[in-house]
Formats: structure tokens, sequence, C-alpha cells
């Protein structure tokens, strides 16, 4: 009895080395199921429309809904992670999200799936802030940037699989049985999640020398704050609007890879739902790439110009921003396989900017606000997505897609110069 005692004495010791790594993994191993449910409908769009007898103006609808929803309650959120805490309040929502998914099977019309996609989307809102969360709580600053590039994966490798996956599931089991299927995979995950996770300073598999580690930088502990408080005292910082701004200007080409470049293969390239299955994920793995990429690009402009560390996020997000002119150019191709190509350098080029934006909004704001920022961050970036589908459903089938893909090509660099004048450090020491 005295030896099994001692056992389990140690295993309940027993930590892991670069758990923070881990928890990450964790972490964007939901995001990754979140990204499946939520592209689940666009790779759908034309069996939905073909089936529920939609108009593609009605559909643009039922993809704002889900914009809508996500829009006014990516700050609400926030400001829930930062007040309940990550463990229950992404539980929460996630609980939510996988069960909208589930419903959506029973759907008759695009009423009805206008109403399970707001649900949906108020609570898959809670992926951003729950990310900007994560990386305050598990990283010191140094390597903040680095965690944000690899924590922008699982946005877009859920979105990257989900072709293939739904397609399969489609034709195995239809498209309702997709929609179940991904939903349970999403259940699934809440209660891995509920199971495994636990805060650094809770953690029991966590060693007091990572812990340290983590707690280097020394951020104190901070009171938390009604919404209405955290809210106010944000909006009267400028590198609010600086994050914001190019938030709001980049997000309509995300939106587009999301949920309309399905519909854009099968309608302007003639494509039907296998072909797409087989190139609308290669954006997706692009911003993949982009999304690891980022965080050592500001390595490099460290090491090559001394910028300080939030210089070289900036610096970082505006290489991004150049490379999403390549979707300009989709316009103007007559080759499906280039237009796919030019679409995933955006897709690139996407991602460097989205998850800079996160790693400036974690370094710069304290940790009890943290969640929130990134919420306003997220809901400024989804009020653009929720515009340009509207947008798109109303204009696409008279002008086409090509004169939307030259605007999204520039908005990027606009935002970019918003970025530079409100939140770039002047005359400041280089930070390592």
């Amino acid at each position: 009895m005295k030896g099994l005692s001692t056992a389990k004495a140690l295993s309940s010791k027993t930590t892991f080395k670069n758990l923070r790594w881990l928890i990450l993994i964790l972490f964007l191993s939901g995001v990754t199921v979140n990204y499946i449910t939520r592209n689940s409908l666009g790779i759908l769009a034309s069996e939905l429309i073909s089936d529920l007898s939609m108009t593609t103006q009605e559909y643009s609808y039922i993809v704002a809904a889900f914009q809508f929803a996500y829009t006014i309650f990516q700050p609400l959120c926030g400001w829930f992670i930062d007040f309940i805490g990550l463990k229950l309040g992404f539980f929460i929502f996630a609980m939510i999200w996988s069960i909208a998914c589930i419903f959506h099977a029973g759907a008759g019309n695009w009423i009805e799936l206008a109403i399970l996609r707001f649900f949906m989307g108020g609570s898959e809102a809670a992926a951003t802030p729950a990310n900007a969360k994560i990386l305050s709580d598990w990283f010191p600053k140094k390597e903040r940037p680095i965690a944000a590039g690899w924590a922008g994966v699982g946005f877009s490798i859920g979105a990257m699989l989900a072709p293939p996956i739904i397609v399969v599931f489609h034709v195995a089991l239809g498209w309702r049985g997709a929609f179940i299927i991904s939903g349970v995979l999403a259940l699934v995950w809440c209660f891995i999640w509920i199971k495994c996770y636990a805060s650094p300073e809770k953690n029991k598999k966590l060693s007091q020398e990572e812990l340290n580690y983590i707690k280097q930088d020394n951020e104190p502990e901070q009171i938390k704050l009604s919404f209405s408080k955290s809210l106010s005292s944000l909006v009267k910082m400028k590198k609010f609007y600086g994050i914001c701004i190019p938030a709001f200007l980049a997000e309509p080409a995300w939106a587009t890879f999301s949920f309309w470049v399905p519909l854009y293969l099968a309608q302007e390239r003639g494509m039907d739902i296998k072909q797409i299955a087989m190139f609308a994920w290669l954006p997706f793995l692009a911003a993949d790439i982009g999304s690891i990429a980022s965080g050592y690009l500001t390595k490099l402009y460290i090491r090559l110009f001394g910028y300080t560390r939030i210089n070289s996020i900036i610096a970082s997000s505006v290489t991004g921003a150049f490379l999403m002119i390549s979707l300009a150019f989709v316009a103007i191709t007559q080759s499906p396989y280039l237009a796919i190509l030019l679409i995933s350098i955006g897709g690139f080029g996407h991602q460097v900017i989205s998850c800079m934006l996160s790693a400036i909004v974690v370094d710069s704001f304290d940790k009890n606000q943290v969640a929130t920022m990134n919420g306003m961050r997220g809901s400024s970036a989804w009020i653009a997505s929720f515009i340009f589908s509207l947008i798109i459903g109303a204009f696409s089938q008279t002008i086409g897609f090509g004169p939307l893909f030259v605007v999204m090509g520039f908005l990027d660099l606009i935002g970019a110069i918003f970025l530079i004048s409100l939140v770039w450090e002047r005359n400041q020491k280089q930070q390592r």
C-alpha cells in the first residue's frame, strides 16, 4: 500500500517540459475544429442553394447573420473570458457552437439556417479573444510574436482541412450528415478541453522552472473590470484605433476565402464540389505558412534593422499588406489555377497581418484587458466582413467577383498606413 501511495504521489508531481507549447496545441486543436464547423457552410454553399431553393443574395444573408453575431459578441466574449477565466469561459462557448452546428441538419430554409448561423457566430466569436488570453497567460513577452504566429495556424489549418473533410462527410451522409459529424467532433473536443486545461498557476503538470520563465516579465495581476469600464479605457488609447482600423480593412479578404471562394470557383470557374475540395484548401495552407513565418519575420527585422519588438511586428504586418496586392490580379487572369495561386498568396499575406495584429494586442495591453481588446479587434474586423458579404451577395451576380478582388488587393495597404501612424514606436531602444 505504501508503494502504491508513493507511486501516486510521484505521478501527481509529474511535469512536462515546455508545457506551454502543449497547451497551445490543445487550444489550437479546438480552433481547428471551430473552423471546420464554420467553413462547412461555404463548402456546401452550391448544394444548399440548390437543395433549399435559395438565391445567392439569400445565401449572403445567412453568411451575414453569422458575421453580425460574430461582430457584436467578440468584445462581450472577450470580457466574459477575462472575467470568468479561460477554462470555463471557452468551454461554454464551444459547447454552444457545437450544438448549433448539429442543429444545422434540421434546417429547411434559408431563414432557419440564418438563425442557426447567428447562434454559431455569437459563440464562435470567443476564439479570437481566447487566443489572445492564452498567449498572455502562457508565454513571456519575448516569445509572444512567434507564439502568435503558431497560434494563427489553428485558425487557418481548420479552414484548410475543412474542404476535404466536409466533402467526405457529404459524399457519405449528405449535407445534413456533414453538419452533424462536424458538430459531434466539436463536442468531443469540448470535453477534452475541460478535462485537460488548467491555468499556469493551477496546472499540476507545469514545473516551477517553466512557471518562473512564463512569469519573467513580472506583469502585475490586474483587477477585473466591468465591460463598460474596460471598453471606455480602451477607446481613449491611440493604439486602439491603430489596431482596429487595419483589422477592419483586412477582414473582407479572409471572409471571402472562408465563405465565398468555393462559390466563386463553382460559378465563375465552373468547378464541381469535388474539384472545389481539391483546390479550396490551398489558400489556407498558404495562410498556415504565413502564420508561422510572421513571428520569425519579426526576429529578422530586429536583427537587420534593430527595430523594437513592436516595430518589428508592425514591419512584418506591412510585409503582409504588400503581398495582398496579388488579389487584384485575380480579376484579370484567365487560368483558374493561376487564380488559386494568387488567392493563396493573399492567404499567406492576410495571416501575417492577422497574427501580428494579435501579437501587438498581447504585447501592448494589460492582462485584464487583453481578451477584451482582442475581441474589439475581431469585432472591428467582422464589421467589415459583414458589410463585404452583403456587397458580394448584392453585386456578384451583376458585376462578377473581379472588381471585388481588385478592391481587396489594396485595402491592407491603407490599413498599414494607420498601423504605422498610430502604433509605430519612435525613439525607442531596441527590446530583445
